[in-house]
This record gives structure tokens, sequence and C-alpha cells, in this order.
């Protein structure tokens, strides 16, 4: 059996003994699922970010363990029929052609008692997703496909980074609730509004955050780069659009930082795969 394989035996418990005793990055899979919900309510976070709370009994057995987890929102065809995708029997999921439209979205918060599910979608012109998530009612239907499983990093580093735009924030905000009381870290926003600025981050004693204006380009790599980081142990997360990251990679390679880098979409490009 498998490492990904024992995992899906024991999510949880894999991604707890990560957290509690790993170093680098871990694949941990989770039984992929496809989840009937209902909109329970839609939440203005800031005018560009609108949060959705789905609720319903599948609920029950939703898997998400780490604090970028992701789940596709899986929408109707065009002409209003489903085809979402089928779980087999080795917990992944076959999709059917024509593939439905879907796009990928933080679980910003789960409630397993609650049969509560939160996912922050940020909107814009054009956006198949933000378009449907501006008009959605609460009591309709909405299909989730995922997490797929975790790419874990420990709670046992000295000093933590977190360089992002707004799409990374969900990810940092549960983070920054989730992890141990104890921890340092510099988060670097990249934005492009003020009211960006809004969205809520919990205060923490050893987080500073500094939101950086990304008129003229972005300023998270230069920023990165000049940080004074501790002798200790360090570890970077980096979320947001692929090309502003990625010379990330390679700062995180010379300097022998540990890091995940991950590109959650890219100007001109729909429905990025990275």
């Amino acid at each position: 059996m498998s490492r990904d394989d024992f995992s899906r035996t024991d999510p949880r418990g894999a991604v707890a003994r990560f957290h509690a005793a790993g170093e680098g990055v871990a694949r941990i899979g989770y039984p992929i699922l496809v989840t009937r919900t209902t909109l329970a309510r839609r939440t203005e976070v800031t005018p560009s970010m609108l949060r959705l709370t789905l609720t319903g009994p599948e609920l029950a057995g939703f898997h998400t363990y780490q604090a970028d987890d992701h789940v596709r929102l899986v929408l109707a065809l065009p002409d209003g029929t489903r085809n979402d995708p089928v779980p087999n029997e080795r917990a992944e999921l076959d999709w059917t052609r024509p593939h439905p439209p879907s796009r990928k979205y933080t679980v910003r918060r789960f409630d397993a008692e609650a049969c509560e599910l939160d996912l922050d979608v940020v909107v814009h012109p054009g956006g198949v997703a933000s378009e449907w998530a501006l008009g959605v009612q609460p009591g309709e239907e909405v299909v989730v496909a995922g997490p797929p499983g975790a790419k874990a990093f420990p709670h046992t580093y000295d000093h933590y980074v977190f360089a992002v735009d707004p799409t990374g924030l969900p990810a940092v905000a549960r983070w920054l609730e989730e992890s141990p009381a104890d921890v340092v870290a510099d988060v670097l926003v990249d934005h492009d509004h003020p009211h960006e600025r809004d969205y809520p981050l919990a205060a923490r004693p050893g987080v500073t955050v500094r939101w950086l204006e990304r008129r003229g380009g972005s300023r998270l790599v230069a920023e990165v780069a000049g940080l004074r980081l501790p002798a200790e142990r360090s570890f970077l997360f980096a979320a947001g659009e692929a090309t502003d990251l990625k010379p990330l990679r390679g700062w995180a390679r010379a300097t022998g930082t540990d890091a995940l880098v991950t590109g959650y979409w890219k100007r001109g490009v729909a429905d990025l795969d990275e």
C-alpha cells in the first residue's frame, strides 16, 4: 500500500502527525468526494470578495485538515443540465464529457458539527464562477468536488513567510486561526484596491502583516528577498498570480528555505491547473 493510499484511510491523523513532526511539504491524500450542499447564506467580505456558506447532511463526511485545502465548485452546463463527476473505486473522480464548468476555491472554514463550509470567492467581470456566485440564491443546490488532499507543511518551523495576493488570503486566514499560539510569521499581501485591506485576518502577537500596492507590478519577490529572516529554520508559503510568484521558487532554492509556492491563477488563463 502506498503512502498516499495509507493516508486516505486516516487523513486527519496523517496530517496531524506531519504538522507535529514533519519537515518540508508532504502530499497527503483524502478520499475524493462529490458533495451536494445548499447555499445557506452569501456574505460580502469585501466589495470584491463574497463568502458562500454551504450546508447539508452530506458534509458530515467532508475532509479538510490543511489551511490551503481546496475544492472545485462544479456548475451546471450552459443548457442548465448537470454532468457532475462520479467517485470511483480508487477514491478518485471520473469526469465524463462534456466536462461541467468548475473552478477551484480554498476551504476558508469547515464546521463539522454544524455541517457548514465557507468558500471565499473573488468576484471579477467575466469570471464563470464569479458571475454564478453573484446570482446564486440561498436554498439553491451547490455541488463541490474534493478536496483531493493536502500539501501539508508542519507547524514546527521557527519562522514563516506568507507571500500572497487576495486569492491567497483565505488560506492565510485559516492558517492564522489553526496554527499554534506561539508562531512567528511575516505576511505580505499584494493588492490592487484599498478595500482589499479590509479582509479579516486574526491578530497574532508574533505575526506582522504588510499590505503591498500592486500598482506598477508585484512587489512580493523584492519584499520577501529583503526580509531579515532569523537564523533558525524558516518556511515560505506563496499563493497568487503564477507569474508574479515564479521567482520565489528560485529564491527558496538559493537560500535553502523550505517552501510551498502555488500559482492560484494566471493572467489571461482561465482555470489554471498548476
